[in-house]
Formats: structure tokens, C-alpha cells, sequence
């Protein structure tokens, strides 16, 4: 093989990458970077501004993705002990070490570039938005709370959302980056549950681990009220109408639903209450808002 072919990327490798960060798990935070983007159009000119939008998603998307890939990079051991994890790309041997670093400075430098297209003050918060994505995976070592950190991280994404837009800071998209910050630290608990022994045995911080999984579910009960009443007083401060209101009311819904199926005796369908129900929950809310949006005078 010649050294100019080696140097090509091999396609099993990006594979191999974007299976490493979980790309298809952007749907959770995206719709919330959607909804606050799309508020902040309405409240500028009414106009849907694709080209922003395209490099609010570029922004989402690239910081997601070097967030995982270091995650992944620095858990590597961790996950090699944990029979849930071993299968990862970076225990296997699928991804290594160096094309895992390679691809989240690529990611990085795609998050900084098109934070640089947006607005001087993008630019300048971008390393902000950075430094929880890098702490958070050694939350777990230091702290019985990791998910306060992973949600500080999420609730950038729809404060830098409107932050996009605007180029001004914005108390309303923070009151919907805590919503979500809430939300995801909450499903995150119920998602720590099923590793809860293993965690024990090995020394990974965590609420179940430390405080037992019933403590964690009822802990993820509360955030997710919070997060609803939340969502209520952002939907108050932005003046929303109808359509976001039943956006709400399914989600509100969806959680009692999640949490019908997941109990602390019970984890069978932890699952379905992770990937099902919290990727509906982001879809169906930003339908019904850009609905709203749309009925209220946003134009296309």
C-alpha cells in the first residue's frame, strides 16, 4: 500500500467513528437548539434564516460529537470493565486511541469554525460551551452528582442557540437551556440505574451507585416536574400560543408514561423510556413550537 492511499481515511474507520459518538443520539438536544433559534428569528424579523439554522446545526452537531469522542477517549478503561460497555469501539479495538482524538479535533474545528460564521460573540463563548463537555466525563471520579455537569453541558445548546441569531444574551433561552439541562440530567439518572453494580464494584461515582436506584428515580421524577414547570414559564415569557401548549401537554404525558414503565424494582424497560420516549419527547415538542411559530406570523 502506498503511503498516499494510507493516509486516505478508510471508510470502516468513520464507521467505526460516528458509531463511537452515537451520531443519531443529536436528536435530543437539536430540536431544543431548533425551537430557540426559531424564537429568536420571530422575535427579530419573522423570517426563517436557513443558512443560520444550517450553521446552528453544523455548531450542535460538531460540538456533540468531540463531547462523545472524548467521552469515550477518557472512559475507555472504565468501559472495558463494565460487560455493558465492552463492546465499544474503543475497547474493541474498532477505533483506536489516535483516529478517535483525530476525529473530535476535526469535530472541534468544525464547532469553532461555524461558531466563527455566526457572530463575533459565538466565537467567544464557543470555549465556554467546550470546558463542561471535557469535564464531564471525569465527573464520575469526583463527584456523586455527574449528571448536574452533563446537564450545565446540554444547557448550552439552546442558550448558544438563540445566542446564534440574536448575537445578544437571551434570560428566556436560558430558561429553556435549564429545561433541558434538567431533563437530560434526569433521564441520565434512570440510565446510571442499570449499571448501579458495577459501578459499586469498581469505584464509578454516581446517584444509584451511592444512593441506591429508588433514590435515583425519584430524583429523575423531580427533575423532569421541574423541567415541566420550566417549559411552562418559558412558554409564558416568549408569549406562546396554542400549539406549543399541546406540545407541552404530550410531554408532560411522556413522562408520566416513562416514568410508569421504569420503577426502582423494575429496569425492564429502561431502554424504551432512554431512546424511545426521550426522542420523542424533543421531536414532538419543537413540531408543536414551530407550529406555534408559524400560526403567530414566522414566515418560511
Amino acid at each position: 500500500m502506498s503511503s498516499a492511499s494510507a493516509a486516505i481515511p478508510q471508510p470502516g474507520r468513520t464507521r467505526a467513528f460516528l458509531r463511537l459518538v452515537m451520531i443519531e443520539h443529536s436528536v435530543f438536544a437539536l430540536p431544543f437548539a431548533y425551537i430557540a433559534s426559531l424564537t429568536a428569528m420571530y422575535e427579530w424579523d419573522k423570517n426563517i434564516h436557513w443558512a443560520r439554522l444550517l450553521l446552528v446545526t453544523i455548531c450542535m452537531v460538531g460540538l456533540r460529537t468531540f463531547a462523545m469522542a472524548v467521552n469515550r477517549i477518557i472512559d475507555r478503561e472504565i468501559d472495558a470493565r463494565n460487560p455493558r460497555t465492552a463492546h465499544r469501539e474503543l475497547v474493541t479495538g474498532a477505533m483506536s486511541v489516535r483516529h478517535a482524538w483525530t476525529g473530535a479535533l476535526i469535530a472541534l474545528v468544525i464547532f469553532l469554525g461555524a461558531a466563527a460564521l455566526l457572530n463575533p460573540l459565538c466565537l467567544a463563548l464557543a470555549p465556554v460551551a467546550v470546558i463542561p463537555m471535557v469535564i464531564y466525563p471525569y465527573g464520575k471520579r469526583f463527584t456523586n452528582f455527574p449528571q448536574a455537569i452533563l446537564g450545565l453541558a446540554q444547557a448550552m445548546g439552546p442558550i448558544g442557540g438563540w445566542l446564534a441569531i440574536s448575537g445578544t444574551w437571551s434570560w428566556d433561552a436560558v430558561i429553556l437551556g435549564l429545561a433541558v439541562g434538567i431533563w437530560i440530567g434526569g433521564f441520565d439518572l434512570i440510565y446510571a440505574c442499570q449499571d448501579v453494580e458495577t459501578d459499586r464494584e469498581i469505584g464509578v461515582m454516581s446517584v444509584p451507585a451511592r444512593f441506591g436506584v429508588p433514590a435515583a428515580i425519584w430524583g429523575a421524577r423531580v427533575c423532569h416536574t421541574i423541567t415541566t414547570a420550566l417549559f411552562v414559564w418559558y412558554g409564558m415569557a416568549t408569549h406562546a400560543g396554542a400549539f406549543f401548549w399541546l406540545g407541552l401537554l404530550i410531554v408532560a404525558g411522556a413522562f408520566l408514561y416513562e416514568h410508569r414503565i421504569v420503577r426502582p424494582h423494575d429496569l425492564s424497560r429502561l431502554n424504551r423510556a432512554f431512546f424511545s420516549v426521550n426522542g420523542f419527547i424533543g421531536i414532538a415538542l419543537f413540531v408543536c413550537a414551530l407550529l406555534d411559530l408559524l400560526v403567530r406570523g414566522l414566515t418560511v
